[in-house]
């Protein structure tokens, strides 16, 4: 799949989660890609947007452009080589929500399966445990019926399209997933993936930090 003639991101304005003097957090609609993609075509993207009201904001981390919710942006070198480091070191702790095709059992676990990108299907990736990635979730069942299963996702490490992936592997791709997902479960108006909640510590103070946005599915 392309991003080319189909990107048409929402028009919706800034969602602020939190601002001060060296960070910024807000909430991603889905459909926006995080940076720029190849092209002119391309251009408009989180960071863009972002840039145009904070213009010393600076890319920690990314969201896949149809998953949506809480990013965090450095607003100076300092901060965002502290918060990438966070990252880098997996300090940060991230909760994902998401809605599955079929009826997952049992109601909690652990998918740990290396990642590696699937390259005559680019941007897929795929689970290769030769020269795969170490990539590692957690799932928790939030409710379910016979049709569908709503989990909160933990990952422990931050592997492209991981969460992704790993739930496919179980045999339960996320509703609406383009490039995953088959048949009735990608007849979805949005990718059913959302980043609902991110802890930081602050770059300045060192303090413990908490930013949440509630799923829109």
């Amino acid at each position: 799949m392309t991003l080319t003639s189909d990107y048409n991101p929402p028009q919706e304005p800034l969602e602020i989660l939190h601002h001060d003097a060296e960070i910024l957090v807000v909430n991603k609609p889905e459909g926006l890609l995080s940076v720029p993609g190849r092209g002119e075509h391309l251009a408009d993207c989180l960071i863009a947007r972002v840039q145009r009201v904070f213009p010393e904001a600076l890319l920690v981390h990314r969201l896949d452009r149809d998953t949506s919710g809480v990013m965090v942006f450095g607003l100076s070198p300092h901060a965002q080589r502290h918060l990438s480091m966070q990252f880098e070191k997996r300090t940060t702790k991230k909760t994902y929500v998401a809605r599955l095709a079929g009826r997952l059992e049992p109601k909690s676990g652990t998918v740990d399966l290396p990642l590696i990108v699937d390259w005559p299907n680019r941007p897929r990736q795929k689970v290769c445990n030769e020269s795969g990635k170490p990539a590692v979730t957690d799932w928790k069942v939030v409710k379910q019926s016979a049709e569908e299963t709503r989990v909160r996702l933990t990952p422990k490490t931050g592997r492209s399209h991981q969460l992704r992936v790993h739930m496919l592997s179980l045999g339960h791709a996320i509703l609406g997933d383009p490039l995953y997902a088959e048949g009735a479960a990608l007849e979805h108006p949005r990718m059913m993936l959302h980043s609902e909640e991110l802890r930081i510590k602050h770059p300045q103070s060192g303090e413990s930090m908490r930013f949440r946005a509630k799923a829109g599915f």
